[in-house]
């Protein structure tokens, strides 16, 4: 059982994201985008720590091993931008929510 469901039963989850695809960020946002997706690899990659893994030339389950388990700044692009894009989704899903990103002084 996964989930609550029988792993063979059919599919009663249906992602229902807020509409988001069609909205822009501001510019002035594009620094606060690059701090989340920065500290949202931190956590994973600090989970993963937590967890017994280390770095690894290419994602090894068994032994634990993952190559994006280095600083932000290093990894490749593809990998930023998959901490980016939840960055951005949760940014814009604020925005959809009623909330106004207002930088401190």
């Amino acid at each position: 059982m996964i989930g609550g469901l029988l792993r063979n039963s059919p599919m009663t989850y249906h992602p229902a994201p807020l509409p988001t695809e069609r909205m822009d960020l501001p510019q002035d946002l594009l620094p606060l985008l690059e701090g989340l997706a920065a500290h949202a690899h931190d956590v994973w990659a600090q989970t993963r720590l937590d967890q017994g893994w280390c770095w690894g030339p290419e994602r090894n389950d068994p032994f634990r091993q993952h190559p994006c388990l280095v600083p932000y700044d290093e990894l490749p692009e593809s990998e930023k931008e998959v901490d980016r894009r939840m960055a951005r989704e949760v940014l814009k899903g604020l925005h959809l929510l009623g909330y106004e990103i207002i930088p401190a002084r």
